[in-house]
């Protein structure tokens, strides 16, 4: 994690008020706990908390903001669909509800 790039979760680039509000939900709330998460467990842990489907997007967003959280490198949300698309393709991200 780099310290100087985030200073608390808003620092991070793809967290807005609808993530935060999620993260909040999961009980993360720092940039040091965020970088130790897993963007499969979160996106299942959302699924279970909310007790609702998930848009695989959210999958993306919390791929983005741990690789922040872990490097300091910003990256688009966006720029992790693929991952997410290889793993729905090989059933390692199913939705849970």
């Amino acid at each position: 994690m780099n310290e100087e790039t985030a200073k608390v979760l808003q620092d991070l680039k793809n967290v807005g008020k609808a993530t935060l509000a999620d993260l909040n939900l999961l009980g993360i709330d720092s940039v040091k706990m965020l970088a130790c998460q897993d963007p499969t467990d979160l996106f299942h842990q959302m699924e279970q908390k909310s007790g609702k489907r998930q848009d695989p997007c959210v999958w993306d967003v919390f791929a983005a903001i741990i690789h922040e959280a872990k490097t300091g490198e910003r990256t688009a949300w966006w720029e992790w669909t693929a991952q997410r698309k290889a793993l729905e393709k090989a059933g390692k991200l199913v939705h849970r509800i």
